[in-house]
């Protein structure tokens, strides 16, 4: 067993190099959603060949043999197919922890710790205590036999050799419940996205690629992550999943409409999590006045209640919206204000690396 062990942690030592060289095409593989079991995910990874002998080939063939100088070489179809081998992929499982530890560790992201007040006080009932009363579903059979044996040997009516205890009431115990307060830290992410004619397909998946590096990073800090989904053009609602990631639109767009569904939602349940709103978007708003009421809300009510809120400005082509400057502009010093622009699927990575880096 020892001898497996350690091929196993050096073969996962060889996979998780490889898939570190190749982080960024991983990253901005949309496939790889797709593959995401309860826990666990597959990846394919270029065959790793294990060295290994192989059998030399009897000499012959052309040159070799009875032939006569310039006798042509006849020609024998053959519908078989090659000897040599072929070109393998390796499919394995990672589970989304180790997933994200080859994430975090790769892009140098620092651990991410809880802020506030924002913690969920559990009571949970654990039986670490013993008495002498109680169900008899609950009693302690170890505990009362030592209490049996104690008694006959005080008594002097335990013989050694014929070890006979019969627990008699006096000596039964019973397991004690005791209620015990636990801290987690819960989270919620608020997704928003721009749903407006100018969001095409190709954006839309690289929101869908970001949303499951976002979730599996911050699954690994906190114990329960619940995900909520906002879209909007000139109007936001919130959506289930399925629809967050289908849904086609047209119009224009105002900003605010978001971010107030966004504040309601916080206002309405989420006060004692710790928040993350992400919000996607070309940046093409309908109106100045929209985008400073839209940064109103955010300075005013969804950064305070926020652990940090995030806007990833997606290319569409060659005409970028001005929010993300409004924002930089205005919000300038606002420490929980992370921006980043993504040109293409390949600038995920960086803007990963933006949103959870640290300023």
């Amino acid at each position: 067993m020892r001898k497996i062990e350690l091929d196993r942690a050096r073969f996962k030592r060889i996979v998780h190099g490889t898939i570190k060289k190749e982080l960024k095409k991983y990253i901005s593989n949309t496939d790889l959603i797709g593959k995401k079991g309860k826990n666990l995910i597959n990846i394919t990874i270029p065959w790793i060949e294990i060295p290994h002998f192989t059998f030399g080939r009897e000499s012959g063939g052309v040159g070799a043999g009875d032939g006569k100088n310039g006798e042509s070489v006849p020609s024998e179809p053959s519908d078989r197919g090659g000897d040599a081998p072929g070109q393998h992929i390796l499919e394995v499982e990672l589970t989304l922890e180790e997933l994200a530890d080859i994430f975090g560790e790769e892009l140098k992201l620092p651990k991410i710790e809880p802020k506030g007040v924002k913690n969920i006080v559990n009571e949970t009932t654990r039986y670490i205590g013993i008495r002498r009363s109680g169900p008899e579903s609950l009693r302690h059979r170890k505990r009362t036999f030592k209490e049996a044996l104690k008694r006959q040997i005080m008594m002097g009516t335990y013989i050694p050799e014929h070890p006979v205890i019969i627990p008699e009431h006096e000596d039964k115990r019973y397991r004690s419940a005791k209620k015990i307060q636990q801290i987690s830290s819960n989270a919620v992410i608020i997704y928003m996205m721009d749903v407006s004619g100018s969001m095409g397909q190709q954006q839309k998946d690289i929101v869908r690629t970001m949303s499951f590096w976002i979730e599996t990073w911050l699954k690994r800090h906190y114990p329960h992550v619940e995900m909520k989904y906002i879209v909007h053009d000139v109007a936001a609602k919130e959506v289930d999943r399925e629809t967050f990631y289908h849904i086609n639109e047209s119009g224009g767009t105002l900003i605010s409409s978001a971010y107030t569904k966004c504040s309601e939602l916080i206002d309405k349940a989420y006060r004692d999590f710790n928040v993350y709103p992400f919000h996607f978007s070309d940046g093409d708003n309908g109106s100045e006045n929209d985008s400073l009421l839209a940064i109103q809300i955010l300075r005013d009510s969804i950064i305070p209640s926020s652990n940090q809120f995030c806007y990833g400005q997606v290319k569409t082509g060659a005409r970028q919206g001005n929010f993300i400057r409004n924002l930089q502009d205005v919000l300038l010093k606002e420490k929980k204000l992370v921006c980043a622009e993504i040109e293409d699927k390949d600038g995920i990575c960086d803007a990963m690396k933006t949103f959870f880096g640290g300023k």
